[in-house]
């Protein structure tokens, strides 16, 4: 594995490699899920490319950019023993200039949820991920489900701007007792991490409401608040998988979201029904 932290590294190192390319861009703190990710990726490609990057422009005054976990060692040794050929590792002086175009996210779609707590995050995501598929150039990046919003834009982003690659979703990873894996999940102290099984567990019980046959909207989203009433909820939302609002479930084409506080910790995972 070459681990690069330059553009030009990376760019001649870039050149030479072979046939396909798989892309997982990462902000680092690895676990499973990340490694899911890489190991579909080197399963479906002949090359595959891993950037660790905690990118600013994503975070918002006040948010936890400068204390996001980091633990570079381990990340490079999960990266090496996974068989990633390159590990890319910028700075922020690297990837981004004093004075450059800007790319916007579509308002529609992204200042609703996670756009609507956090105005001007998928802009940074966006500028981001663009910047990483024109240095690496990847046949197929790979990004999981757990951040679907995310993942419908940037799939609209490849589609608008005739990107010659392809988005691969990825299913969401889980501990054993159903918490959605997270780098963020490190701040939570034990008692925490407990309460953090509300959000499966509402999404637990949406399902079960579904396989009874419920298909009210209303009726799944107040079962669902009842169950997380201990957590201080952001948004429980369900809608269909290009993001407009319906009224009924739509079996194959609908997305259950929740995002609540544990303690001081944001936390999100959904469900596709």
């Amino acid at each position: 594995m070459k681990i690069v932290k330059t553009i030009e590294d990376l760019s001649q190192a870039r050149k030479e490699l072979q046939g396909s390319i798989g892309f997982v861009p990462t902000m680092g703190a690895l676990h499973n899920g990340h490694l899911s990710l890489m190991q579909q990726s080197i399963a479906e490609n002949e090359h595959t490319i891993v950037s660790v990057f905690v990118n600013p422009t994503q975070f918002l005054a006040g948010e936890d950019f400068s204390t996001y976990p980091q633990r570079t060692q381990a990340d490079i040794k999960i990266c090496e023993l996974a068989g990633v050929s390159i590990l890319f590792m910028p700075t922020s002086e690297m990837m981004y200039a004093k004075m450059e175009p800007t790319i916007l996210a579509p308002s529609a779609k992204a200042y609703i949820l996670e756009g609507l707590a956090r105005p001007g995050h998928f802009d940074g995501v966006l500028r981001v991920v663009l910047k990483l598929f024109n240095l690496t150039k990847p046949t197929r990046a790979y990004f999981g489900k757990k951040d679907a919003q995310q993942l419908y834009l940037l799939q609209n982003m490849v589609k608008s701007f005739f990107l010659d690659l392809e988005i691969v979703p990825c299913e969401i990873i889980r501990e054993d007792d159903g918490l959605a894996l997270s780098s963020r999940n490190a701040y939570l102290n034990a008692q925490e991490r407990q309460k953090a099984l509300l959000l499966c567990e509402s999404l637990k019980v949406a399902t079960h409401a579904v396989i009874a046959g419920e298909r009210d909207i209303a009726t799944l989203k107040a079962e669902m608040v009842h169950t997380l009433e201990s957590l201080h909820v952001e948004y429980v939302e369900i809608l269909n998988r290009d993001f407009d609002t319906i009224e009924t479930i739509e079996i194959g084409n609908s997305i259950i979201l929740v995002c609540a506080k544990v303690g001081t910790t944001r936390l999100i995972d959904n469900l596709w029904i």
